[in-house]
């Protein structure tokens, strides 16, 4: 009733229900009276016979009239058992409600599935109810359905907070945006990570919850939010199979209760997976008549349990479940003890697999005894190990698990790095690199349980940041210890994860270790990294001291190991439940898995869609490191229909064909517990699909079926991971760096289409067809819904093979639909590189003359790539998140190449003074009569190319100033020569300046330099500008190069010198020039200190006063010499001194806002500064030591022992180093390292790695380190 209504006039239904006596045997039939407005008369309807159907009432039809006579017996049956129950004390016949329960919770089986998610609906629970729910606490909840506002306060959710994280929600929490994936909206509630609690009518405890309402008003307002969380769970999330609903009626039942049923039964199709708990007789009538309407009386009596007390439900159910409730865990504690480890606690670390001391104690006996056998098959067949595989071999429930020769090397090197307290770092790095299928995880976990009572040990879960993952690692080390000093190390395994992430996880715990101020030297964390290499071997004796490699190849010990192990096997099991372990034995030598497979393939139905699937998989496990099919995926493809959930995986298993049995792998995802299936080995896989596809078919070919399959692309369950793992198969490109055996320009598959690269496996032969691999990716395009990503693919494999407009056309469809990315931008200007290359070629080929005319096309292509590569250096500069520099070296390269061309033309090449005619063009307003129409549309653009490319191979000097590029992260203070790639950057840049200057300036300009010859007056400084570019003095980096050039340099620089004006202080110098003269003079005094053509050091530091006042518009290369030219000298006078600081202090202040416009929004650690010059004992010029010197003191280590010895501050301490450096003073201040020396101002400077500040107030020393962000301090040590 509405309170607040004015109506006094109400109408009562009173429900009459007659006694048996007076009805049995009996139907009465009805006329219902109906008013007519016409006649203003009540008329009757003909007597009709009228039954309840759930809620509604229905009339009997004539047809159905028969069978409705025969069942009144049945419905007199009934009403007397109701009677019965209400009026007599005699007690009902006693059914057996334990084992009903048991039955439904099991679906059948003996305990309860591990992996089974539950999602609970429920309503008010009694006080008494609250202290037996240990049954629910050690099940895998999913999400809880609450009606009752209260919970949080006082019901289940208060008892169950007690022992588990839960994340509250409404029901408009699963409301999902758009363009919001699935992985990404449960990673963004956090399911299957934590219970999600779902208040379903209001919340009291919380602020910001609606208030709870009335039924009508619920049904209203709510009922929409229900129906979509409902249908999203049960259709988005969790496959069929995977889940069961538990409605657990503790109190009288709603109607928002019943239509939580109703749209669970739709949505799951049918009642099967759906168990009502109810203890009340009377509540569950409601509940009762109202299912009855949807699935019959006998399925809801089926699947409901009534009468039983909630006490009796929880003894009973702790007896099928294949963990002991409430089981305690223990961590180890520094003092050598152990502590309590509280799930909800653990729960919160969720991005960590927390390894405790007494990690499986708490599953049943009767479950290891049920399922120990099908757990070592699992492992044997090829499954991932597990933590069950080792504690059954540990308590000899099973043989041992196998130590490979790689395990006691990984445990040698962590008892070396806990006993090791030289090392100064907190975070140590261990790596496994091992071969796909090798057993490098199960080496990788053993070491973790094998050191689980010492140490703190977790697994780090994929997908999750390394931020979070540090945040996790932090507590879990300092969990219920004392004193974060004393603590033990933590263990952390990463698995499969790539450079960049192990980078990333070690920077941010370094972070989080300096913040907490924890002791220098103190170890805090092992990162055992476990990663795929093609070639492990080598990865070990590049850094022996850090890598252990595991193979398939077994040394002598191992395979006596194996053998014994595999005829205990054999004797045991059938061949096929230990396949893995077989070929494992065999070393996966190749004749053996050819047999095995050649075997195995016996009689196969090639017809047959379990034969499809398994191409389908062998294909995708060929190419995709661990890639899967989702089961749900495969029974979509099969076709298959299941009648008994409870029967679902043996149907499944079935429904395969004996090869499939054999070959297939089945999977379970560790955090949503979805089943999937792979080939029980990559190498098998290869093999499999070799000989399946024998002569007749083609990848290609199966790889376009594969495309077409439209069951398994829209199949909506898994869909996010099969489309990441499809897309990889036609777009993700292999690389050394991630564990392949090359690097390749496309995908392997394509190039195996394509033919581009020898096949690495005998027998195999590549398709040889670009035509072929072109129509599969447009397949791929089309089947994508027009991805631009693989347009970008198909511009590049067009413009490989020469097809430029085809090539054009799919490069311009991907950047209309992403014209900011920079990297499809580059690709848009590779199309037009490739074609002005291939017409260059042409010309050259036709043999004869060079004219305007024939080479205008060619031109004009140039000029396009070339505004191609502009447009995606914007792109670049404008994109925060990534540094792709790949435009302006392109622009470089076609510059050269365009300049080559046009300086190659009969009006320029063969005349006496043709070069000075095309510098004229070029440079002024001039144009040759010959050039003048042909070349209408382009001199504009042809006469900016001078200026274009400078500013191009500026910024590249500029870039290679600042940073790194590609060091490894053991290299963060190595001040060596820089590795491989940054000396191919510097080495290009160098070639390519020159080569622009060449072009640039005179044709006698070569003459110039031979020793002696004078310089002619008539040059002018622009001329003399591109003769220093040609000699290599045109930037800062080309400069600098020349240190570690192993040429005889000094007569070069002196050279280069001698175009300078002879009083540098009168000549109008622009910046570039000035900054360009002063390294070079830094360069010679390095190379040649005793060389009279290097200024003193006052004449340089006066040049610096024509570099702008305002240090807003100076170079940062201008502001880098002002940090170095200025550093104050030990017999400075203390005035002077303090003027030099404040020179170097302004100069700091505005490269720090230069450094971080360049970052962008990039971890430090990908772009790491660039160590130019360490301040040494010397005075003047002479005390900037550069890096070169340090190279012959360390050349006689290998280059992990350099790394190792840099990285751990050894090398520092060497008495030939230590002997050229000179330490300077300072202190900390907050974890802030100062200078002592300057008065006015605090000098800051920069720690080149902050875990080495110390924590707290001390005074220190360090060396000085100039870079193009400031002065960083290195090796820094506490003063005695």
């Amino acid at each position: 009733m509405d309170r607040d209504s004015t109506e006094k006039r109400y109408v009562v239904e009173v429900d009459i229900v007659p006694s048996v006596s007076i009805v049995k045997g009996k139907v009465f039939k009805v006329r219902l009276p109906n008013f007519k407005e016409s006649t203003n008369k009540v008329e009757f309807e003909k007597e009709t016979i009228l039954r309840r159907v759930g809620s509604k009432t229905e009339p009997v039809s004539d047809k159905d009239l028969g069978d409705f006579h025969e069942r009144v017996k049945d419905r007199d049956a009934l009403r007397e058992e109701a009677e019965k129950n209400q009026f007599l004390s005699a007690p009902d016949f006693c059914k057996d409600l334990g084992r009903k329960l048991t039955m439904l919770m099991t679906s059948g089986k003996k305990f309860i599935e591990k992996e089974k998610w539950f999602i609970l609906v429920t309503n008010r629970f009694k006080p008494e109810d609250l202290c037996n729910i240990d049954w629910l606490l050690s099940m895998n909840i999913f999400c809880v359905f609450d009606f009752d506002p209260d919970s949080k306060v006082s019901g289940l959710c208060s008892k169950y907070l007690e022992h588990h994280t839960a994340n509250m929600h409404s029901l408009q929490s699963y409301r999902k945006s758009g363009d919001m994936t699935i992985k990404e909206f449960t990673s963004h509630l956090h399911l299957f990570e934590q219970t999600s609690w779902i208040f379903c009518n209001g919340q009291t405890d919380f602020i910001g919850s609606e208030t709870p309402c009335d039924e009508m008003t619920w049904i209203k307002t709510k009922m929409t939010f229900l129906r979509e969380s409902v249908s999203f769970i049960c259709k988005q999330i969790l496959p069929k199979g995977t889940f069961q609903v538990l409605f657990l009626l503790t109190s009288p039942v709603e109607k928002p209760l019943l239509h939580t049923f109703n749209e669970f039964f739709t949505d799951m199709e049918g009642h099967e997976d759906i168990i009502c708990i109810c203890e009340s007789q009377k509540n569950f009538q409601k509940w009762q008549s109202f299912a009855e309407g949807s699935c019959g009386t006998e399925t809801v009596n089926n699947s409901s349990v009534v009468g039983m007390k909630m006490s009796h439900i929880n003894a009973t159910l702790q007896q099928i479940q294949p963990v002991k409730a409430r089981a305690s865990k223990h961590l180890p504690i520094f003092v050598k003890g152990t502590c309590l480890l509280e799930t909800q606690l653990e729960e919160k670390m969720y991005s960590l697999e927390i390894l405790t001391v007494d990690h499986c104690d708490e599953t049943s006996k009767d479950f290891i005894n049920e399922e120990k056998a099908n757990i070592e098959q699992q492992f044997y067949r090829g499954g991932r190990v597990n933590w069950l595989n080792f504690w059954l071999a540990e308590h000899k429930y099973v043989g041992e698990v196998i130590e490979r020769d790689a395990y006691h090397e990984v445990s040698k090197l962590l008892n070396d790095t806990l006993r090791w307290n030289a090392d100064p770092t907190p975070v140590n790095n261990i790596n496994i690199y091992h071969h796909p299928g090798s057993g490098g995880s199960t080496v990788a976990r053993q070491v973790l349980w094998n050191n689980r009572r010492d140490l703190r040990c977790a697994v780090v879960k994929p997908s999750y940041s390394a931020s979070l993952v540090a945040q996790h690692a932090v507590e879990l080390r300092e969990y219920e210890e004392n004193d974060p000093q004393r603590c033990l190390p933590v263990l952390l395994l990463i698995e499969d994860s790539d450079k960049d992430y192990l980078d990333d996880l070690r920077n941010e715990l370094e972070v989080a270790v300096n913040t907490k101020r924890i002791q220098f030297g103190t170890l805090c964390f092992i990162l055992l990294s476990c990663r795929r290499s093609h070639d492990p071997e080598k990865k070990c004796k590049e850094s022996p001291l850090q890598n252990v490699s595991v193979t398939h190849k077994l040394s002598a010990q191992e395979k006596k190991k194996f053998s014994g192990k595999r005829q205990v096997l054999e004797e045991q099991y059938e061949p096929q439940f230990i396949l893995t372990f077989v070929l494992m034995s065999e070393g996966f030598n190749v004749d053996y898995v050819q047999q095995f497979v050649k075997h195995l393939l016996q009689d196969i139905d090639h017809q047959s869609a379990v034969t499809r699937l398994i191409h389908y998989v062998a294909l995708l496990n060929t190419y995709v490191q661990n890639s899967f099919i989702s089961q749900s995926h495969c029974e979509a493809f099969l076709a298959l229909t299941f009648h008994m959930e409870r029967f679902h995986q043996h149907e499944f298993e079935r429904s395969l064909s004996d090869q499939a049995k054999l070959v297939f792998l089945h999977l379970r995802d560790g955090k949503t517990q979805i089943k999937s299936i792979r080939i029980i080995h990559p190498l098998v896989a290869k093999e499999i699909l070799q000989q399946l596809l024998g002569s007749h078919k083609t990848q290609s070919s199966l790889a376009k079926d594969l495309l077409r399959e439209s069951v398994l692309f829209e199949h909506r369950f898994g869909r996010d991971e099969y489309l990441s793992f499809l897309r990889a198969l036609f777009l993700r490109r292999a690389r050394i760096s991630k564990g392949d055996k090359y690097d390749s320009f496309f995908s392997p598959l394509i190039e195996h289409v394509c033919g581009k690269r020898k096949s690495p496996d005998k027998g195999i032969e590549n398709e040889k067809s670009p035509d072929k691999a072109i129509e599969l990716l447009k397949e791929a395009f089309q089947r994508f819904h027009e991805d631009p990503f693989f347009a970008q693919q198909l511009a590049r494999l067009h413009y490989t093979y020469e097809k430029f407009e085809e090539a054009k056309h799919w490069a311009e469809t991907a950047a209309k639909q992403l014209p900011n990315n920079s990297y499809i931008l580059d690709t848009k200007g590779q199309v037009y590189k490739k074609w002005f290359q291939a017409k260059c070629k042409a010309i050259e080929n036709d043999n004869i003359p060079k004219t305007a005319q024939n080479t205008a096309g060619a031109v004009e292509t140039a000029l396009k790539a070339i505004e191609c590569f502009q447009e995606c250096e914007k792109a670049a500069e404008a994109d925060m998140d990534n540094v792709n520099g790949s435009g302006f070296f392109s622009e470089v390269e076609v510059g050269c190449s365009l300049l080559k061309l046009i300086s190659s033309l009969d009006v320029f090449a063969n005349r006496t003074n043709g070069h000075s005619e095309c510098m004229k063009y070029l440079l002024t307003d001039y144009i040759p009569e010959e050039v003048e129409d042909p070349w209408e549309p382009f001199h504009g653009r042809l006469k900016k190319l001078n200026k274009t490319m400078q500013d191009a191979l500026e910024w590249i000097s500029e870039d290679l100033s600042y940073f790194q590029r590609d060091i490894d992260a053991d290299e963060e203070e190595t001040p060596e020569p820089i590795e491989e790639k940054n000396r191919h950057s510097l080495t290009w840049l160098a070639n390519k300046s020159s080569e622009y200057g060449k072009y640039f300036s005179e044709t006698h300009s070569s003459a110039l330099l031979k020793q002696g010859q004078s310089i002619p007056a008539n040059l002018t400084p622009f001329q003399k500008r591109m003769i220093i570019y040609y000699l290599g003095g045109g930037n800062v980096t080309s400069i600098l190069s020349k240190l570690t050039d192993q040429r005889d340099v000094v007569p070069l620089l002196e050279t280069i010198l001698s175009f300078y004006p002879s009083n540098p202080k009168k000549a109008k110098f622009c910046q570039r020039d000035i900054v360009n003269y002063i390294v070079t003079h830094i360069t010679l005094n390095r190379l040649s200190p005793q060389t009279q053509k290097v200024a003193p050091l006052k004449d340089l530091q006066a040049l610096c006063h024509q570099f702008p006042s305002d240090k807003r518009k100076c170079l940062p290369s201008a502001l880098f010499l002002h940090t170095l030219l200025f550093w104050p000298e030990d017999h400075d006078a203390k005035l002077e001194k303090e003027t030099k600081y404040e020179i170097v202090q302004s100069a700091v202040e505005h490269m720090e806002k230069v450094y971080w416009t360049k970052m962008k929004d990039i971890p430090q650690r990908k772009r790491r500064l660039y160590t130019h010059f360490f301040l040494g004992n010397g005075n003047g010029l002479d005390k900037f030591v550069h890096k070169k010197k340090f190279e012959s003191i360390t050349n006689v280590l290998s280059v992990s022992e350099k790394r190792m010895k840099w990285f751990r501050g050894e090398a520092w301490k060497k008495p030939e180093i230590a002997k050229l450096l000179k330490p300077v003073s300072g202190w900390t201040e907050d974890g802030v390292v100062y200078l002592e020396g300057p008065q006015k101002k605090k000098f800051s400077i920069l720690p080149l790695r902050v875990p080495s500040v110390p924590h707290g107030n001390e005074n220190i020393t360090f060396y000085l380190g100039f870079t193009f962000r400031g002065p960083v301090a290195c090796n820094i040590v506490l003063k005695k």
